[in-house]
């Protein structure tokens, strides 16, 4: 099955630059790994411009082919979200618009309040920073436009407000607020947003294994939309063909890693650029065990 992955005009021009400058394929794609773009995605992505070079076929824009290598294949269980066309939670009424079994999804509305998201985009504002990515040849993060986003992170109940949405959420997710790893917020101004990626860890650097290590593996993922974005921004679910649009206070919900170790490569996502406006969200992502970070 071939699915089309879509990525930031800006990832095709920082690809460009490095193999210009005599940067290894290889290393390109292992740069890219770095920041969590997909395995299948790196290579796919960057074999398309070494192609391109070659005058094998037309220089790609936004967008690739990806034929994914066979992996073994996913053991859908009993999801951790609960049934139902609603959730209450914190005093209040979460509802369930839509669900998907493979990969398992659903989208709720009303997760945050209009008031909430604006103290949320207001606490998180003056803490921003750039966005880095690996330079292949140093070794080095540097500020790129592979996802042209700034972000930060808060501590887990870092303030009162913080902490009562840290709760919801845990509720909403259906595991204890200690599982949680601390809220990330991505501000993603006009033209920017993110390359095809996994949300669950792929023990293949240091970093990553002690992380496991320490945690266990990511199994959940909680994506809030902190505004109303007036075209783009939507979160794409290319092996499932969803892709949900970005508005005030909803959020996308999606499991990845089920009792055995396996994980679902059908949850493979990412942000397509906005196009106007933009967008602010909040993440929260779920750990097998208690968050313990480094």
């Amino acid at each position: 099955m071939t699915t089309v992955v879509r990525f930031p005009p800006a990832l095709g021009d920082w690809v460009r630059q490095h193999l210009d400058n005599g940067v290894a394929p290889g290393d390109l794609r292992g740069a890219l790994q770095e920041r969590d773009i997909a395995a299948e995605a790196a290579q796919a992505i960057v074999d398309a411009f070494v192609r391109a070079r070659r005058g094998e076929r037309a220089m790609p824009v936004d967008q690739v082919e990806l034929s994914p290598e066979p992996v073994q294949p996913y053991r859908y269980e009993t999801p951790r979200f609960r049934d139902g066309t609603s959730l209450v939670t914190d005093n209040r009424l979460v509802r369930v618009a839509a669900r998907a079994e493979r990969p398992m999804l659903a989208v709720l509305n009303g997760v945050f309040s209009a008031e909430e998201c604006e103290e949320v985009i207001a606490l998180a504002r003056g803490r921003l920073r750039p966005s880095t990515l690996v330079d292949p040849r140093t070794g080095r993060d540097v500020v790129s436009g592979l996802r042209s986003s700034f972000g930060m992170f808060f501590r887990p109940a870092e303030t009162p407000l913080i902490a009562r949405l840290d709760r919801r959420i845990a509720e909403i997710m259906n595991l204890p607020v200690s599982h949680g790893e601390g809220l990330q917020i991505l501000h993603y101004p006009e033209g920017a947003g993110s390359a095809p990626h996994y949300d669950f860890l792929v023990p293949s650097n240091p970093a990553n294994q002690a992380s496991i290590a320490r945690s266990g593996q990511r199994v959940s993922t909680l994506v809030t939309y902190l505004n109303d974005v007036p075209a783009g921004g939507e979160t794409v679910f290319p092996a499932a063909g969803w892709a949900v649009s970005p508005q005030r206070g909803n959020a996308v919900y999606f499991e990845y890693a089920n009792s055995r170790g396996e994980l679902d490569h059908a949850s493979l996502h990412a942000s397509s650029a906005v196009t106007r406006g933009e967008k602010w969200v909040a993440t929260k992502w779920m750990r097998e065990r208690v968050f313990v970070s480094a």
